[in-house]
């Protein structure tokens, strides 16, 4: 794997039903040594997680990393709560924007880059039930259409 290489390992496909997404950060985050083997396993989930800033730190929540198998002793709790590792202008930056009605932060991606474990973070806002059903609605014309031009190209 070169230095450049991105290979995904967890993606929050919900993320984008539920939210429109304004905005997206690059962050990495802070491990230990079995997690890290996990993650490169794929052993990793972030549908049910969410960031938070407390103290001027970024902190993940409920992101699931499940034990190394070969980790015994080494192994820490699956569901800990983790630092993200951002600059200080950009945490500065999401929390001026979180102060505004509505924003939240949600992991969207994890995926190795190069040998960093990097998570795809997203300052988002909620949809609301016509949003989603818009979505959705998008989503089957666009189905409808790239079948319809297949069928065409294939007579």
């Amino acid at each position: 794997m070169g230095k450049d290489s991105v290979r995904l390992v967890a993606n929050n496909k919900k993320a984008y039903h539920d939210y429109f997404i304004i905005e997206k950060y690059e962050a990495g985050i802070a491990l230990h040594g079995t997690e890290v083997k996990a993650i490169r396993m794929g052993q990793v989930s972030v549908k049910e997680s969410y960031i938070r800033i407390e103290k001027g730190e970024a902190l993940i929540y409920g992101m699931h990393i499940s034990p190394y198998e070969k980790g015994n002793l080494f192994n820490r709790d699956p569901i800990r709560v983790r630092k993200l590792l951002l600059h200080r202008s950009e945490i500065n930056k999401i929390v001026g924007k979180l102060q505004e009605q509505g924003f939240t932060l949600i992991p969207l991606t994890v995926y190795l880059k190069g040998n960093l474990v990097k998570l795809e973070i997203g300052l988002a806002k909620g949809k609301k039930l016509y949003d989603k059903r818009e979505s959705i609605a998008k989503r089957d014309l666009q189905r409808e259409a790239e079948r319809d031009f297949k069928v065409r190209n294939l007579k």
